[in-house]
């Protein structure tokens, strides 16, 4: 049976779990958290709540469920898949607060976090011993390891060393009906089934992470970076698939078209030639003992495929200034002359690389829609970066047609739809294109064995909850009545 909620009484009930300084209501601070770096899909919470403790996550849980309201948790609202869209509206539970490393054990290889850590503090925390924590995504200064989990984010750096779910060894998670769970922890391949691996990525929607156990790694002993310099875009991914084939597993192997290569010149001065057709950052790390050798190899393959130049790092402080302006890439957008932009996130095989940026070109042309692309090349995970103006619902129809063409073209050669942003609410219609009805059924039946509500979360991940997932209580707010 249905209960109806006053905003007044929401407020008072949150504020007595986490006081009323860690509550946000007003429609200016509400606004903040209508969407992600998905901007497109916007909905407000009916609060935002900030506990700093697992104990105060279930309090939330706990008088979320009383009063039959859905939540979501949030982190730094980085990820861009609409994942911390409010659909249901509902409680916002904001873990940005949640923000100390708790243990770092270098002896035994990991460090214990709550979800609030911006990924980069972690690396800093470290380096005075020597490590580093591998996944690296191009947000790592703004976003959280609670919402690198959730995504199973990738990286740079990535196509050697793995992703998220390959560097959490245990969570702690608050499940849905507010109980406390342990999964792993820092001990390696424990007994029976793979709980914290089906936990990663789940996007929110089996409950909410409250403590990580991550992997830390020793820092490379040498590095070789280079920049290669191409006339076009199919002589840099076909340089990649020969690195690839010839049997070597680079750390990174990144690749930015002319459109980023003029946007990123402007921001950061590096000499980047601004008539290139692509760039290819290549960089091998390990041991020094026979690392020139591989840098000498990818230099030839890139001279090979065409390139014109290959440039090389002389200096850690020159490798840096390479990776800040890569990583820094999306923030130099809006140097193109569009206030708004939207990422895709498909896959391909490395070998269909070239095909699928002549798809994007083409698409770019068809709908006059201008798209850059900087992508993982070394593992064939793409970025094309639509350009538009989200205030014209003309050319916000075209870029979701633009994208809905691009990702088809990367379920046709073979890949998939997102390899680090998730699917969150922009992706939904394409799970039925990627999965079978039986492959769904279960992933649901899994989901509801956490979630049997689906109050956590709801609206995301699968086209069953869609848009149609509501609240099962009515928040009544000041001069409007209660639906019947």
């Amino acid at each position: 049976m249905s209960t109806t909620v006053t905003q007044a009484q929401l407020i008072r009930r949150m504020a007595a779990v986490v006081g009323a300084d860690h509550v946000l209501t007003s429609a200016a601070d509400l606004a903040v958290y209508e969407c992600d770096g998905f901007t497109i899909e916007k909905n407000k919470p009916e609060v935002v709540v900030f506990p700093t403790t697992t104990e105060q996550i279930v309090g939330i849980v706990r008088a979320c469920n009383e009063l039959g309201l859905p939540f979501l948790a949030r982190g730094a609202g980085t990820s861009l898949a609409g994942g911390c869209v409010p659909v249901g509206g509902g409680v916002m539970i904001g873990l940005a607060r949640m923000k100390r490393i708790l243990e770092i054990n270098v002896r035994d290889g990991y460090a214990v976090v709550e979800p609030g850590v911006v990924n980069v503090w972690l690396t800093n925390a470290l380096k005075p011993f020597g490590y580093h924590y591998a996944p690296d995504p191009s947000s790592q200064g703004a976003c959280t390891l609670g919402g690198n989990v959730a995504t199973n984010s990738g990286g740079p750096h990535t196509l050697k060393y793995g992703v998220t779910v390959n560097h959490v060894l245990g969570v702690e998670l608050v499940l849905p009906d507010g109980r406390i769970v342990v999964t792993g922890g820092p001990c390696e391949d424990g007994p029976g089934y793979d709980l914290t691996g089906t936990i990663v990525g789940s996007e929110g929607t089996f409950g909410i992470v409250s403590k990580v156990w991550v992997r830390v790694t020793k820092n490379p002993e040498a590095y070789r970076t280079l920049l290669g310099v191409f006339d076009t875009v199919d002589q840099a991914t076909n340089t990649i698939s020969d690195i690839i084939g010839a049997g070597m597993v680079p750390a990174a192997l990144e690749m930015l078209d002319n459109m980023f290569i003029g946007s990123i010149e402007a921001a950061y001065r590096l000499g980047f030639p601004l008539d290139a057709g692509a760039l290819l950052i290549m960089e091998a790390d390990g041991l020094e003992a026979g690392l020139q050798a591989e840098a000498d190899s990818m230099e030839a393959l890139a001279l090979k495929n065409g390139a014109r130049e290959v440039r090389k790092a002389n200096t850690e402080a020159e490798r840096l200034a390479l990776w800040k302006a890569r990583k820094g890439a999306f923030g130099t957008v809006g140097r193109l002359g569009y206030p708004s932009y939207c990422t895709q996130d498909g896959v391909v095989p490395r070998t269909k690389l070239p095909e699928i940026m002549r798809h994007i070109q083409a698409v770019s042309a068809k709908y006059g829609v201008g798209i850059a692309n900087v992508f993982h090349a070394g593992d064939g995970n793409i970025h094309p970066v639509l350009l538009f103006d989200e205030r014209d619902p003309v050319q916000t129809q075209k870029v979701l047609d633009a994208s809905h063409e691009i990702l088809d073209e990367c379920i046709r050669l073979g890949g998939s739809v997102t390899g680090e942003h998730g699917i969150g609410v922009e992706k939904l219609d394409f799970m039925p294109k990627l999965f079978g009805p039986d492959d769904l059924a279960f992933m649901l039946r899994l989901r509801v064995a956490f979630n049997p509500d689906n109050r956590c979360s709801p609206g995301k991940l699968f086209p069953t909850a869609g848009g149609c997932a509501e609240p099962s209580a009515t928040l009544v707010k000041p001069g409007r009545r209660a639906a019947v």
